[in-house]
């Protein structure tokens, strides 16, 4: 069977932020800004539109190299079919490369755009999802959050990644701090060493356990739990106005840290006085411009929509 002409669904994919400080590769959380994409099968294999408003425009492709594109394509190979011409129109809330899941979002946009054109067709189940993203991604801790939403810890089977999404505690309070600048992930990455030692190890060990419990149960013990020596001070010199904020923010007891490969800052507050604290600090003692967003985490994770015949029905 092909995909109907006309067939139209609704996408939306929360932004994540990863590692969380010291749950490096593993820990990740998903956070209320959003991508938000049209997509409707065209009778022309192989035709792609595109357009973006909002973050990216200008600026990413708008042809068949577009990531949500390269995902659909993905999708439909692995189940066998071809991929149909393809109109999206993207509303883009995500802030591109500045640490916020951008790309994990718009690959996880794909997956669940593929998995609604071929709905009644072919079952794309959270397993499927989550290893076609991963495959994409080439790690799992950003479109683990992403898909199923919450905090999740993700790991590597021999058979594939796996995840577990846990509910976080009411009082945790997201701030994020967003620059003018972006960090390439590649980089960021590159900068991590491939050894530590094991004082280092373990101390991660200790903090990224500890910080499973103050996200879930004891958001007063965050800002022990947040710390990190795996990777933040190895990217320091990669961005310096990020560790700076950092820095600035941990002296004065707010639990900050670089959210994923950077360059923007989380803030993991105990509640909302204390962000409303930690953007007062940011926007009064600092001389480069931070846009504050202040955030709630997401439940929910990503969700697709028949909109054909104005369905209401949710995945």
């Amino acid at each position: 069977m092909s995909v109907p002409p006309g067939r139209r669904v609704l996408v939306r994919v929360p932004a994540t932020s990863a590692n969380l400080g010291p749950g490096f590769d593993t820990l990740g959380l998903a956070l209320s800004i959003y991508d938000e994409l049209t997509i409707t099968a065209l009778d022309e294999t192989g035709r792609v539109e595109i357009t973006v408003e909002g973050e990216g425009a200008g600026e990413i492709p708008t042809d068949a190299s577009h990531l949500v594109v390269r995902a659909m394509a993905y999708a439909f190979e692995a189940v066998g079919r071809e991929l149909p011409g393809v109109r999206i129109h993207a509303r883009n809330g995500i802030p591109q490369g500045r640490g916020l899941g951008s790309s994990g979002a718009a690959v996880v946009a794909g997956l669940l755009g593929a998995q609604g054109l071929l709905e009644g067709q072919v079952d794309l189940g959270p397993s499927a999802l989550l290893r076609l993203a991963t495959e994409l991604e080439g790690h799992p801790d950003n479109v683990a959050p992403a898909l199923f939403g919450g905090l999740t810890i993700a790991w590597m089977e021999p058979d594939g990644p796996q995840y577990k999404k846990l509910i976080v505690h009411r009082g945790v309070s997201p701030v994020v701090f967003v620059p003018d600048f972006t960090m390439s992930t590649t980089v960021a990455r590159s900068l991590a060493p491939l050894q530590v030692s094991r004082e280092d190890a373990v101390f991660n060990v200790s903090r990224s356990a500890l910080l499973i419990a103050a996200l879930t149960q004891s958001p007063e013990l965050l800002l022990a739990a947040t710390e990190d020596k795996l990777h933040q001070s190895y990217r320091a010199q990669a961005m310096p106005a990020t560790d700076q904020l950092v820095r600035a923010l941990r002296a004065e007891r707010f639990a900050a840290v670089v959210s994923g490969a950077g360059p923007s800052v989380l803030v993991l507050a105990d509640g909302p006085g204390q962000r409303l604290a930690a953007a007062e600090l940011v926007d009064t003692q600092l001389d480069t411009p931070w846009q504050a967003h202040m955030l709630a985490v997401d439940v929910k994770g990503a969700t697709v929509r028949d909109d054909t015949e104005g369905s209401t029905s949710y995945t």
